[in-house]
């Protein structure tokens, strides 16, 4: 059996097989899709840290609109510039590591699995799917204490919990123009998890009143071809089941979309693009599968369901523009291999640093600190 050596590899073959465990974290995670490095990307990557008086630090600058009419005519312009307005937001950063550890030499001997190689992608896999879930959890305002499926997290010991991690104490919750709910009568209206009905579910005529939401305040959307802006919607794959059902939304994809075995509806598709929104199925968006039934003294509370009754199952679904969330992605993961028991036990463990941060700026529109790139719709399923 060819295992890798990792007593035996230079300094630069570690880096190398880091940056190969990295390279497969990446392709795993969902969520890392929409990252880049630039303002025109809905999950805006932070590779380097920023030196200031309070030490490095990852920094995401947001650019807001100059507010003035400018000057008319010959008038002087000198000494009426008008100062550009940033918002600097710092991201905190932590690590997470996770380790695999072999009972011995002899099962090892005994196994036909390559040790390293298959530890190499487990643990890719779980740190791409807690990051995955960090995220939604983050661009929902929903504490780390939470699973994403409403349930809560067994509390281990201290430095054990997603929790413990220096940027779970910055998690928000959406600010008040950036909470929406979906209200079968009245449609796109503001969120109230203790107001939901079983029938506010998700439909097509939701997605537009929410695009026009999101435009006349001033949400940017990614430029794409043509200048054409795009957002992303996130839902539950219960949710796009409820879409896929509603009449309204069946008929639009369809008239938009390719005809015949190729369409999205035919082959299975978990994004579909509908008036200029990619509306994405994931699994780790925020609903309340796991959650605990309450009473009316329950409603609202954590770890319950929505409604009046805390009866009612929600998905917090998430409708993205441009730079809706920030993530400090500082270096390649640390590995290292150590052994116990005499050398007869192997283990690997792998570490990363990163942070996330939902962006926030004092909007023009509402005259207050809001969520800068994203809102967070609650609908029942």
């Amino acid at each position: 059996m060819a295992n890798t050596n990792f007593a035996a590899l230079t300094s630069e073959q570690l880096t190398i097989w880091s940056r190969d465990f990295w390279r497969v974290a990446r392709n795993m995670s969902f969520v890392n899709q929409f990252a880049g490095a630039g303002s025109n990307a809905m999950v805006q990557r932070i590779s380097e840290l920023t030196q200031s008086e309070k030490g490095a630090r990852a920094v995401l600058t947001l650019l807001a609109d100059m507010t003035g009419d400018g000057i008319v005519g010959d008038n002087t312009l000198e000494g009426n510039e008008e100062a550009l307005r940033a918002f600097d937001i710092t991201v905190t950063i932590d690590q997470l590591r996770f380790a695999n550890r072999l009972s011995g030499r002899l099962a090892d001997q005994k196994s036909v699995v390559n040790f390293r190689e298959h530890s190499r992608d487990a643990l890719a896999y779980a740190m791409a799917d807690r990051m995955d879930q960090l995220a939604f959890l983050t661009l929902s305002g929903i504490g780390y204490n939470l699973k994403n499926n409403g349930a809560l997290r067994p509390s281990m010991n201290s430095g054990q919990n997603l929790n413990d991690l220096e940027f779970a104490s910055e998690v928000s919750a959406p600010t008040s123009n950036r909470h929406r709910r979906v209200d079968a009568t009245n449609g796109i209206v503001a969120g109230d998890v203790t107001a939901l009905e079983a029938t506010d579910k998700l439909g097509y005529k939701n997605i537009v009143d929410l695009k026009a939401y999101a435009k006349d305040n001033y949400i940017r959307g990614l430029r794409g071809a043509g200048n054409d802006e795009t957002y992303h919607l996130f839902v539950t794959p219960q949710v796009m089941a409820d879409l896929k059902l509603d009449s309204d939304f069946l008929a639009n994809v369809r008239q938009a979309g390719i005809r015949g075995p190729q369409s999205s509806l035919f082959s299975g598709s978990s994004s579909l693009m509908v008036d200029g929104i990619m509306i994405h199925e994931f699994r780790h968006v925020f609903n309340t599968t796991g959650a605990l039934s309450g009473t009316s003294s329950n409603a609202g509370a954590a770890g319950y369901k929505g409604g009046a009754n805390a009866d009612v199952n929600y998905s917090r679904c998430i409708f993205a523009g441009a730079q809706a969330l920030a993530m400090a992605d500082i270096g390649i993961p640390e590995i290292v291999e150590d052994t116990f028991d005499y050398g007869n036990q192997n283990g690997i463990s792998i570490g990363k640093i990163f942070g996330l941060k939902k962006p926030k700026y004092h909007s023009d529109v509402s005259g207050q600190v809001e969520d800068f790139g994203v809102i967070a719709l609650d609908v029942a399923y």
